[in-house]
């Protein structure tokens, strides 16, 4: 196995975290938005049959090929019926991605969108009309999918490995962005329990004891 890009001590066991080297992709998931991406070298989020970004504009907005609008006016008829935000990628030692744009001009732009349609957060959110408030959610989401998109791209993808004397104990993979946040304290949990155990283990036994002989 690769070596461990952080262990620990804790109560008695030793926590290893990993990079996942079988990570998922999450745009396989169950995502509220979708990711429309276009690249010479990569295939980028989801699937589509856009060739390119006006043809996806005008698909959204229902405008027709005949129509002379730009861009930016295609987007605001796209907007009526979606929230769409604009998807940057850096390209440079590796793919990063994010919803606003990077500081290097020569080796990042956009390269897509990430939208959802103004149907779907209806439905998702059980409203009848769509609120400024829900769209600020809606928002929210559609940036942490890209944050998690992000960081498969970037590969940190962890999984930990609880270990005692030598012996693995528990395991779980498929850890996003940052391990010394949810895997770190998820392989913590796994041991405070067993600590606990161990520790009423003994105090439970006295109780059932039998009394000394009078």
């Amino acid at each position: 196995m690769q070596d461990p890009v952080y262990e620990e001590a804790y109560q008695g066991h030793v926590i290893k975290i990993y990079h996942d080297p079988d990570s998922e992709n999450p745009r396989e998931w169950s995502n509220l938005g979708a990711l429309i991406c276009w690249h010479r070298r990569y295939r980028l989020g989801d699937s589509h049959r856009f060739d390119c970004p006006e043809a996806f504009l005008r698909d959204l907005a229902g405008v027709s090929d005949q129509s002379d609008l730009s861009l930016d006016r295609l987007r605001e008829r796209a907007e009526r019926k979606a929230i769409i935000l604009p998807v940057y990628l850096y390209d440079h030692s590796g793919l990063a991605m994010n919803t606003i744009e990077f500081h290097c001009p020569w080796d990042s732009g956009q390269v897509g969108f990430v939208y959802v349609t103004l149907e779907t957060v209806r439905k998702e959110f059980g409203a009848k009309r769509v609120t400024k408030a829900m769209r600020e959610k809606a928002k929210d989401i559609l940036r942490a999918e890209i944050v998690t998109f992000d960081a498969y791209l970037g590969g940190r993808v962890y999984g930990y490995v609880v270990e005692r004397d030598g012996e693995e104990i528990d395991a779980c993979w498929g850890f996003f962005e940052h391990y010394d946040l949810d895997c770190l304290s998820e392989a913590r949990a796994v041991v405070d329990p067993l600590i606990l155990r161990e520790v009423q283990r003994p105090a439970a036994a006295e109780q059932g004891a039998s009394p000394p002989p009078s």
